[in-house]
């Protein structure tokens, strides 16, 4: 089914009382997560919500919470950490501070997928205008990981136009083609959902 006769077949379906969202599953072949690193940083041509952000910075900043390095220490504690990971959706970091940023929050951050990484979130130099420019590009960007042989992901919400989650999806979808080790071979099947329906199995040119 192409995708704009999806999203009208979506749309037909009974209401929720929440906004939901428009999810993307790709499903894989061929794959062995384990083995295959497959993960990307993909920037949408449409925001789709607002974005937690901390920043680990050598001064406290106005346009982000910051956790300075002598407040690195509270984090030692395991529940304080497991939170701080919990609670924000990306972390950025002063270039100078990522040695310790990874000593102390590695351990949590990495395998949550959250570490400041050179593509998106480590500051050099550490200025005003550096750090907007981090955080507007944040706000249109999401993290694609595959832990297994499935990638889910929500590509928009029901307020938005269906041309602009459409440019969404492909942004997406080719985004994630291209982590993959032999590309489009790579993918099974695409399909799109709701939050709360059953999803539509869709064809991407």
């Amino acid at each position: 089914m192409e995708l704009k006769q999806a999203l009208a077949e979506l749309r037909k379906l009974e209401k929720r009382k929440f906004e939901q969202g428009i999810d993307l599953i790709v499903n894989l072949k061929g794959i062995d997560v384990r083995k295959d690193n497959i993960s990307a940083i993909i920037t949408l041509p449409h925001k789709i919500k607002d974005k937690n952000v901390c920043g680990f910075l050598t001064k406290k900043s106005e346009l982000v919470t910051t956790i300075t390095q002598p407040d690195f220490a509270r984090y030692k504690d395991k529940k304080e950490l497991k939170n701080l990971v919990k609670r924000y959706d990306f972390f950025i970091g002063a270039a100078p501070l990522m040695p310790s940023v990874a000593t102390v929050f590695g351990k949590a951050l990495g395998p949550a997928g959250k570490m400041p990484s050179p593509q998106l979130g480590i500051i050099a130099p550490e200025t005003d205008a550096t750090i907007k420019n981090v955080l507007d590009k944040i706000d249109k960007s999401i993290k694609i990981r595959a832990k297994e042989a499935s990638i889910k992901v929500i590509a928009g919400k029901e307020n938005m136009d269906d041309e602009q989650i459409i440019e969404n999806i492909r942004a997406i979808y080719g985004g994630i083609v291209e982590a993959l080790p032999t590309k489009k071979e790579n993918v099974k099947s695409v399909m799109i959902k709701l939050t709360m329906s059953k999803p539509i199995k869709v064809e991407i040119k």
